[in-house]
């Protein structure tokens, strides 16, 4: 069974500088800057035949292309930190395009995303680290230099069987035009 998600992915040019932000955390876990993506909606685990019924709605979803800016750094996990962020600035465009692939996908059987669409990529996941760490690695980091790009495309992306992670596959492309 295919593990999915829908996102939107990450120009080398802007990887790069995200991945200027890695190190400085103990135990953290950097992930690979070709992993970078702004995930849309996670679906998980389906099968093969729910898999080409996911592929085929999203064809359906016409929207422009996106302009993407990061506001700078941040984490998940409040008082026990899970992860690393770099935080995406709110657009109506984005979270249109995000609620129209949440419609799409429970028309077609899936069940509601339990969680609040924040958009972000995740640079680093965080086990038994400190909140102290964070604040200080935030406190030295925590800015981005203005940094942005044009999303032109989005993407069905799939992750390892049952444990996710990387590398990520991109299975089908979408235009946005």
């Amino acid at each position: 069974m295919p593990r999915l998600f829908s996102g939107l992915e990450i120009p080398a040019e802007a990887a790069a500088a995200l991945a200027g932000a890695r190190g400085g955390i103990p135990r953290a876990r950097w992930i690979e800057p070709s992993d970078y993506h702004i995930t849309l909606r996670f679906i998980g685990d389906v099968d093969l035949g729910m898999a080409r019924a996911i592929a085929q709605t999203l064809a359906q979803v016409r929207r422009a292309p996106l302009a993407i800016r990061f506001e700078g750094l941040g984490w998940f996990g409040g008082d026990k930190p899970r992860a690393i962020i770099a935080r995406v600035r709110p657009s109506v465009e984005l979270a249109e395009l995000q609620a129209e692939h949440e419609r799409r996908l429970r028309r077609i059987g899936l069940p509601p995303d339990a969680r609040n669409f924040t958009p972000h990529v995740t640079l680093a996941r965080l086990r038994t680290v400190r909140p102290t760490a964070v604040a200080d690695y935030l406190t030295s980091r925590g800015a981005l230099s203005p940094l942005g790009f044009e999303a032109m495309r989005f993407v069905l992306y799939s992750a390892r069987d049952s444990v996710g992670g990387g590398p990520y596959l991109v299975e089908a492309a979408y235009p946005l035009e």
